[in-house]
């Protein structure tokens, strides 16, 4: 027999990694979403910018609290964010 047969286990958890990885890389891409939309959004002016910001700010603290982000990823992202936060004039 050339397929081994697999325990009735081992093919549930290849659905629920296959479930996790779409959910992790849909919270990442929506991360990353509204990062880049606090980045186009800086020429608007400083309050729709830090609109955006605080809510990128959100979404990372979400992911990190999931899991999806290491802590210290999501404070590194947060610090990057705050630093060219601070040049908007």
């Amino acid at each position: 027999m050339a397929i081994k047969k697999r325990a009735i286990s081992v093919l549930k958890n290849i659905r629920q990694n296959k479930r996790r990885y779409l959910l992790n890389k849909s919270i990442k891409m929506d991360v990353k979403s509204s990062i880049k939309a606090f980045k186009s959004n800086e020429k608007e002016g400083k309050e729709a910018s830090f609109e955006k910001l605080k809510l990128s700010f959100k979404k990372i603290d979400k992911a990190a609290k999931k899991g999806i982000f290491h802590k210290n990823k999501a404070a590194r992202l947060k610090s990057k964010l705050s630093k060219r936060a601070s040049t908007i004039v």
